[in-house]
């Protein structure tokens, strides 16, 4: 009896296990059309998935948070978003990083997981986590052309005020445990530095630019600024790879023949297969994780640390994405839920119609940009200017991939907390705002 006190939960995982597989609906599933392609939906979302953000988005956030982890002082982090840190200086670099950052729900989270780890405040940290993918300057713009300039303001306006609120009210709801936090954290010594700051201001800057411009999406307009700056992303990337190329042998002390060997051997690819520049970075990728894991110094240590966090977060995004692609299938694809069901409830500026919008925005993934042309066909079909909004507010910050990463790093009580106050809020906005427009 001693022994199933501390075993019965693995047996009964084992057991729901076995009736799962024992009771498995093969032949319904093979004799219903939308189950099987739901099932099929899955598996396209999460090709979709490591084709579009894996190597381009995912692993360049695990080597920046790791960097995070190693090469910032928790002194630091404490300094600009500790729980006790100047409150307009905090929630204003957290609710400003979605300008420079125009990354997806997935993609934020293992930066989210580094400052987090390393000691910012809950508000800071879920200020930032929300404004990271919904502050996205193209985004705003393109949802202004596309959608109409009210549209437009109503989004930039409420995702910053939102990503300030939402952190202001995480801080005040879990104050006990900050607090504990905080002291917990009062006797811990400085960490040493090991280079001074504007070398590591330009490092960072230096990453962050190789995250935003290879994911640089294409513009509605294929003239101006945006569309330039398009056009030119993959060379953008290049030099900003060779000014890291630079660093990694100037400050790091890494071998400067392995780095020249890498750069060139991108180089060659990228030529080569100029059609296909996932081919380039995807080598200068495999050739970074070399030389820092072979590295038994602090570069060694920034591929451990983000080498932990891509072990933490894969799989569960990996889970999310199937879920959400049985679920909700992708744009123009049907999962199990009818997409009809979907325009049905969110026309008018009902209360349900809102909080159907937000909910639902909230469980499905967008990739940066997506939303705009998937909100175009769904006012099209009958939405509502005020559902269109909550939708809007709610859908890129979340997702159910991310959800289930959010968990994992601040446990049930604060993610269920964090995603009802979007819902709720994303619902409010939608409303007034459908009020008046």
């Amino acid at each position: 009896m001693h022994f199933w006190k501390s075993e019965w939960k693995p047996l009964v995982w084992i057991v729901v296990g076995f009736l799962l597989c024992f009771y498995l609906p093969v032949e319904l599933i093979q004799n219903s059309e939308r189950l099987r392609n739901a099932f099929f939906e899955s598996l396209y979302l999460v090709r979709w998935y490591a084709q579009e953000h894996v190597l381009l988005c995912l692993i360049p956030a695990f080597f920046i948070a790791g960097a995070i982890a190693v090469f910032i002082s928790q002194d630091a982090v404490m300094k600009y978003l500790g729980a006790r840190a100047n409150k307009v200086l905090a929630y204003g670099v957290a609710a400003v990083s979605g300008t420079i950052l125009a990354v997806c729900s997935c993609t934020i989270l293992p930066l989210f997981a580094g400052i987090y780890r390393m000691g910012a405040g809950l508000g800071p940290a879920t200020a930032f986590l929300y404004s990271g993918p919904a502050i996205n300057v193209l985004a705003i713009i393109m949802t202004a052309r596309i959608l109409g300039l009210s549209l437009g303001i109503a989004r930039a306006v409420g995702a910053i005020a939102f990503s300030v609120i939402i952190g202001l009210l995480m801080a005040f709801i879990f104050r006990k445990e900050e607090l504990e936090k905080i002291e917990a954290q009062a006797g811990f010594p400085e960490p040493e530095v090991t280079r001074p700051l504007w070398q590591n201001v330009l490092f960072f800057a230096v990453m962050v630019g190789i995250l935003v411009f290879a994911n640089w999406a294409r513009p509605a307009d294929r003239v101006g600024t945006w569309a330039a700056i398009y056009a030119a992303k993959w060379w953008i990337t290049g030099v900003l790879a060779i000014a890291l190329a630079a660093m990694l042998i100037a400050w790091f002390k890494l071998n400067a023949g392995k780095v020249i060997l890498i750069a060139a051997v991108t180089a060659i690819l990228s030529f080569q297969f100029s059609e296909q520049p996932m081919v380039a970075f995807g080598a200068g990728v495999i050739g970074l994780s070399w030389l820092t894991s072979t590295n038994k110094d602090e570069a060694g240590e920034w591929f451990e640390s983000s080498w932990d966090f891509a072990k933490q977060i894969l799989p569960l995004l990996l889970l999310g994405v199937i879920v959400a692609g049985a679920l909700l299938g992708r744009p123009g694809f049907e999962g199990l839920i009818p997409s009809e069901w979907v325009t049905r409830a969110v026309g008018g500026n009902s209360l349900i119609s809102n909080f159907v919008a937000a909910f639902a925005g909230a469980f499905m993934y967008f990739a940066t940009l997506t939303e705009v042309p998937i909100l175009q066909g769904l006012i099209g079909s009958g939405m509502g200017q005020g559902p269109a909004l909550a939708l809007l507010l709610a859908g890129p910050a979340l997702s159910l991939p991310s959800m289930l990463v959010i968990h994992s790093i601040m446990g049930t009580k604060k993610t269920v907390v964090f995603v009802s106050l979007v819902i709720v809020m994303a619902t409010i906005s939608g409303m007034v705002y459908g009020t008046f427009f």
